[in-house]
């Protein structure tokens, strides 16, 4: 459901203010603490940041692609540990259920999403399967109207404060890779599902990753997400958007450090001028633009194709692989641009610079993209 175009930029004016006003500010306090102040996350759910991708009859906004592709470029010219606050409540916590529940799923839990209410996690990772994802060990045993999992997650975006989980389970030990895997809505109250302590990280502090553990949790049959063996084509489904939604936010930091960089160099004086008058200083501006604008263009023609109900399943990996290598690169200029300035902590670049380098891991590696973007290519002819 698409927005008309005065209510589109009343939202993006609204977020632009909000990423003004209350994020970057705090920017460096959050880093610090480990933490988005709660007065913060209450905020972006009265804006109805956590119901971006929900459909209107649950509460959401019911963004398209493109809309939400908008709005997660602008919130990307903050710190990304405040995006990760409703991120999975937007994308691979929640579309699997959007595209996949029945009925009953969705009234149950889809209102509680989009509120903010539910902080939702997506569990496939494991210690041996993180880009081999069809390789999942964690088992799902049919008992009667349950089914009882066991099995442990890593490196969950969410987990600790997660109520619901959507989880990658082997339902059919005979089946190999994908073809055996189902997910399922696992709420975090079950007993058997623990939590472990959040990670010590590179960067994005704020946003925080755990461990989860299941032993014997018996999950209601009800709760499968779809059918046995579809776990992995949910999945798949939910990554294509949530590519997109990442290369949206690689976007947003690139356009966020290379308006930083103009602005310093403009100022920032050697040899009698601005260093923005050296040529060396106008290359590096002059590539992170070019390589800006070329992401921010295939993002946003990806994201009409998929509103459009074209498969983008090539498309949308290319513009990861292409948008979080991009945004590396720019990282990497703005360092440089800024000098010493740029290696200590007070400019805020060193903290980005740090920041992105998940973007080419997580929501598959820039390698996992390389593989898809070359078999699409293959199976297309071209």
């Amino acid at each position: 459901m698409a927005l008309d175009a005065e209510t589109r930029e009343q939202l993006l004016d609204t977020v632009r203010r909000f990423v003004r006003d209350r994020l970057r500010p705090v920017e460096a306090k959050v880093s610090e603490d480990d933490a988005v102040p709660q007065t913060l996350i209450d905020e972006m759910k009265a804006m109805g940041l956590f119901g971006l991708s929900i459909p209107a009859e649950y509460g959401g906004l019911e963004l398209s692609m493109e809309e939400e592709a908008l709005v997660a470029l602008e919130i990307g010219k903050a710190s990304p540990a405040f995006r990760s606050a409703f991120g999975t409540n937007v994308g691979i916590g929640s579309q699997g259920l959007v595209m996949f529940g029945t009925d009953a799923q969705k009234a149950k839990y889809l209102p509680g999403i989009a509120s903010g209410e539910i902080i939702t996690s997506f569990a496939l990772t494991e210690p041996e399967a993180g880009s081999d994802s069809a390789s999942v060990q964690t088992r799902a045993r049919r008992e009667g109207d349950v089914y009882v999992l066991d099995g442990a997650k890593r490196y969950i975006t969410n987990a600790g404060k997660a109520q619901l989980f959507t989880v990658m389970a082997r339902t059919d030990p005979n089946k190999k890779g994908g073809a055996g895997v189902t997910a399922f809505l696992v709420p975090r109250d079950l007993p058997g599902l623990s939590v472990g302590k959040p990670e010590k990280k590179m960067g994005q502090q704020g946003a925080h990753i755990h461990d989860v553990n299941f032993e014997g949790v018996r999950v209601p049959a009800e709760n499968r997400l779809g059918e046995e063996g579809e776990g992995f084509k949910v999945a798949m489904q939910v990554l294509d958007r949530g590519r997109l939604h990442i290369s949206a936010v690689c976007v947003g930091v690139a356009e966020r450090l290379i308006a930083d960089c103009v602005a310093y160099a403009t100022e920032r004086k050697q040899f009698g001028q601005p260093i923005a008058q050296f040529q060396m200083i106008q290359a590096m501006l002059a590539d992170s633009k070019t390589e800006c604008l070329a992401a921010r263009a295939l993002l946003l023609e990806t994201a009409r194709k998929r509103d459009a109900g074209d498969n983008v399943t090539l498309e949308a990996a290319a513009s990861k692989l292409f948008a979080s290598e991009m945004v590396g690169r720019v990282a990497d200029r703005a360092v440089q641009i800024f000098g010493g300035a740029g290696y200590v902590a007070d400019y805020g670049i060193e903290r980005l610079y740090r920041d992105v380098r998940i973007f080419r891991i997580y929501e598959g590696t820039s390698q996992i993209q390389q593989v898809i973007v070359a078999r699409e290519t293959l199976k297309r002819g071209g």
